[in-house]
């Protein structure tokens, strides 16, 4: 199997050793590395608190679907990842704007730690 990486500049250089996005070829599928709200011109996290942050990293995520062929409508899978749970109703709100019908699978959790002192990173699988 190959794999063709996907990159585009309307979403934030990788800040590590990872690729915006990669699809599997032959299956059609598009994994969307984990995005923070990251500004994109700046490198810089957007300010505003956890709302503003996800619905930043949900632009990125889109980004980089559109670079690869897909929309929000392709993902399949998402994961969110908080620093704290507090803010799961916030960032559900935002993510909830993204799929007014037939949303994706979800898992969402909590970790000890962000990049950057984030407080949302959200991953995604989508079918192209």
């Amino acid at each position: 199997m190959t794999k063709k990486i996907i990159a585009t500049d309307n979403a934030p250089k990788a800040i590590g050793a990872y690729s915006q996005g990669v699809v599997a070829e032959g299956t059609r599928l598009l994994y969307v590395s984990g995005q923070i709200g990251l500004d994109p011109r700046t490198g810089e996290l957007v300010p505003g608190g956890c709302a503003v942050e996800a619905a930043q990293a949900l632009k990125n995520i889109e980004a980089v679907l559109k670079a690869g062929g897909g929309s929000f409508q392709s993902i399949v899978k998402a994961t969110i990842i908080l620093a704290d749970m507090n803010d799961f109703a916030a960032v559900n709100s935002a993510y909830a704007a993204c799929f007014p019908s037939d949303p994706p699978a979800r898992a969402a959790f909590a970790a000890a730690a962000l990049p950057r002192g984030a407080r949302v990173e959200i991953e995604a699988i989508a079918i192209l």
